[in-house]
């Protein structure tokens, strides 16, 4: 994975718009930023932490927007109640945005619910994307204003700055599922996900495999340069369900290339 690769993942990844989240929606694109991007990356911080840091850097290079507040701690009688992920301000206009990052995979499980928005879940069932959203409702956009974060931010006038959201998304499908859903989501669909029955049914010695380290999820397959063959694949992914990971594949089989995820569940 080379750091032009990551990089480009992030700016190029789609972003749910407020149709989905309720909220003003900040598209990476409309950053202003050099054609060719290529900077140090650091590489010990888990997927999330390199996003933000992406991101950041993201906002900082640009010729429309600065970087005025990261990764606030807000503490009340010396413990953290919340951060504020970025406070960034407009160029132009000068208006001051509290934007909330997050970078998440989700696979939908049309058993869950008749609610669409309540049926996408994380690769391993431990998160969803309603859980997400109302964590930022009852939490994360409220903090601003807490009086001990207009304290914090006392330079600043709470009460002009405006909420916007980036949740960047990856979303994956039921494999073989028929059923169309609305172009809001089909936009951030990458992929599907099977179980391990149907990934040995439906796979052979004909396609190359490779299994992405969770920093490389979202990377485009294309970029990568190391593949497996069916039979070691299968001894990995073995290992990966018996411990209750699903892990991200890429399939490819001469120039086509696929992703999806397999499932313990």
């Amino acid at each position: 994975m080379s750091n032009e690769q990551r990089i480009h993942s992030i700016l190029s990844a789609v972003s749910l718009d407020s149709t989905i989240t309720s909220y003003p929606t900040f598209d990476l694109q409309d950053l202003n930023t050099v054609v060719d991007l290529d900077f140090d990356l650091p590489t010990n911080l888990r997927l999330g932490h390199l996003v933000e840091k992406i991101v950041s850097k993201l906002i900082r290079t640009s010729s429309n927007y600065e970087m005025i507040y990261e990764n606030i701690q807000i503490k009340k009688d010396e413990k953290t109640i919340g951060e504020i992920d970025f406070i960034i301000e407009q160029t132009f206009s000068k208006r001051h945005i509290h934007l909330e990052l997050a970078y998440k995979f989700y696979l939908l499980d049309p058993s869950i619910s008749k609610t669409l928005i309540k049926n996408w879940i994380g690769p391993n069932r431990n998160d969803s994307l309603f859980e997400k959203l109302e964590k930022l409702k009852n939490k994360q956009f409220p903090l601003l204003h807490n009086a001990v974060t207009a304290e914090t931010l006392k330079n600043l006038k709470i009460e002009l700055i405006e909420q916007q959201l980036c949740l960047l998304a990856s979303l994956y499908i039921p494999y073989d599922y028929k059923t169309k859903l609305p172009p809001e989501y089909q936009k951030a669909v990458k992929g599907h996900y099977m179980n391990f029955e149907t990934f040995v049914n439906q796979n052979s010695a004909e396609y190359e495999y490779y299994l992405p380290f969770k920093k490389e999820w979202g990377i485009d397959p294309v970029s990568n340069k190391t593949w497996c063959d069916l039979e070691s694949t299968l001894e990995q992914l073995k290992t990966n369900l018996e411990e209750k990971q699903a892990p991200l594949c890429w399939q490819k089989k001469g120039d086509e290339y696929v992703q999806f995820f397999i499932v313990w569940w």
